[in-house]
């Protein structure tokens, strides 16, 4: 016997020890290829689903987006519409003050006043509303008068419409009206000088209206 033909058969021996080896341990080539095509199609069944799931996340983020932008949409709607309710509410209110006032009594009255903030640290805007109420068969003529008490330096201090007015600008204050009529006023307020109460005077100069006379807390006249 040849070396080569020893060598062979020393071959196929070990690889038939292998088979039966195998054997033996219940291993089977056909089946563990069914098991690994098996495990490869699991993967790709679960990969399939993994992008499945991307989609549906990044579809629900699209609709939570979308949700999002539409209930703002619907949240600036609702302000607007608060707002624009709010206007009518007080539109009626002030034109029911004019025909139909609460306590029924005829004649001027003050309707609104309110204080704003000007340009500068002490200069404020005063915006009046005045209404003759019930009776409006005529023009009421007349002028308004303010003035402001509060303290400077420790001591009780009233100023005049005149002494408040900036620079150039004229003291008058007249009015002339059949329902209503409104006012914005310009007033700087003196160095040191803490307001406590404003008071209004309409002084009316048509015969058989009386003049009346309203004063506020400063801080509640804050707009």
């Amino acid at each position: 016997m040849t070396r080569s033909v020893l060598t062979v058969m020393v071959v196929v021996f070990a690889y038939l020890v292998f088979e039966f080896g195998r054997i033996q341990a219940n291993y089977n080539i056909v089946d563990a290829a069914r098991e690994r095509q098996a495990y490869e199609d699991r993967i790709a069944g679960l990969q399939d689903n993994i992008m499945a799931l991307k989609e549906d996340v990044a579809l629900l983020e699209t609709h939570r987006d979308i949700d999002r932008e539409a209930y703002k949409d619907v949240e600036v709607s609702l302000v607007a519409l608060q707002a624009k309710i709010q206007e009518q509410m007080d539109a009626i209110a002030f034109y029911r003050g004019i025909v139909s006032p609460i306590d029924g009594a005829a004649g001027l009255r003050v309707q609104d006043l309110r204080l704003t903030p000007g340009p500068s640290e002490r200069a404020y805007n005063v915006r009046l509303v005045l209404v003759q109420s019930l009776q409006h068969d005529r023009k009421v003529t007349g002028d308004v008068s303010l003035s402001i008490d509060g303290e400077l330096d420790g001591a009780a201090t009233t100023f005049n419409y005149a002494q408040l007015l900036p620079a150039e600008t004229a003291a008058s204050w007249p009015f002339s009206f059949r329902y209503f009529q409104d006012f914005d006023r310009k007033i700087v307020l003196p160095d040191g000088f803490r307001p406590e109460k404003i008071t209004i005077e309409v002084r009316s100069k048509t015969r058989s209206i009386s003049s009346i006379e309203e004063s506020y807390s400063w801080t509640t006249s804050l707009g």
